[in-house]
């Protein structure tokens, strides 16, 4: 159920503690951690603790958590010390998402080129 701790999600795991991450900002309703795989010298991922598909479901399901996924994207850049910075949300296999939790990966410590991808 949307909402819910699914035991098949990588990301869910790393809110239960389950799967170590390297975490860098942590709310009562967002984690934020270093990705395993950077595409940038900062690339942190920022997740909600609940669980929605993507985006857009959590954006329709829980407007005030996507607002909190969207602040700490902001935190985590000014704990980061970026001047400038990309905030990306893929939505959609086309679109590159591999973890069907929603998160937001913050991107930043060089130039990033436009468009993307």
């Amino acid at each position: 159920m949307a909402g819910e701790p699914q035991d098949d999600c990588l990301f869910c795991k790393i809110v239960a503690g389950q799967i170590p991450a390297t975490i860098v900002r942590e709310t009562g309703t967002t984690v934020a951690f270093r990705d395993i795989n950077p595409q940038a010298p900062t690339h942190v991922l920022v997740i909600p603790k609940v669980h929605h598909r993507d985006a857009a479901a959590l954006a329709a399901a829980e407007p005030a958590i996507a607002a909190d996924v969207l602040r700490e994207t902001q935190a985590v850049a000014d704990d980061e010390k970026l001047e400038s910075y990309r905030i990306v949300f893929n939505t959609g296999t086309g679109a590159g998402q591999t973890v069907w939790h929603a998160h937001a990966h913050v991107l930043g410590g060089r130039g990033l080129e436009w468009p993307p991808g």
